[in-house]
């Protein structure tokens, strides 16, 4: 079950305390970014030689998202096979990791706010 099927269920069942929604999440997203391992590694501040076992860091895929308050979080994809690898699919496994990080964080922010009322 997916996050848009689990926020239809909660609406139809009409749970309507205060939660933290996938527009919540999608609404505290500042920007996204994404590299590979080899580009990080190629064009970082680190170094510009050539990667070495450049061919495995062409398959892992980060993503750090940047939240509204400036904190940021990350999420990876790696590839085991080269011949599967498709940077849009990397992409989106490794926003999906990073926005799964973010869930936590907006909940402990809820609490503290309905606490600090309650």
């Amino acid at each position: 079950m997916n996050d848009q099927q689990i926020e239809q269920e909660i609406q139809a069942k009409g749970l309507t305390a205060p939660r933290v929604t996938p527009a919540d999440i999608e609404a505290n997203i500042a920007s996204e970014h994404y590299f590979t391992a080899y580009g990080g590694a190629k064009w970082g501040r680190v170094t510009r030689d050539e990667p070495k076992n450049s061919d495995a860091l062409r398959l892992l895929t980060f993503c750090v998202i940047v939240l509204r308050n400036g904190f940021t979080v990350t999420g990876e994809s790696a590839c085991v096979s080269p011949e599967n690898f498709d940077a849009e699919i990397g992409r989106k496994i490794a926003r999906k990791n990073a926005v799964q990080k973010i869930w936590p964080l907006l909940g402990y922010d809820l609490r503290q706010r309905l606490a600090a009322y309650g």
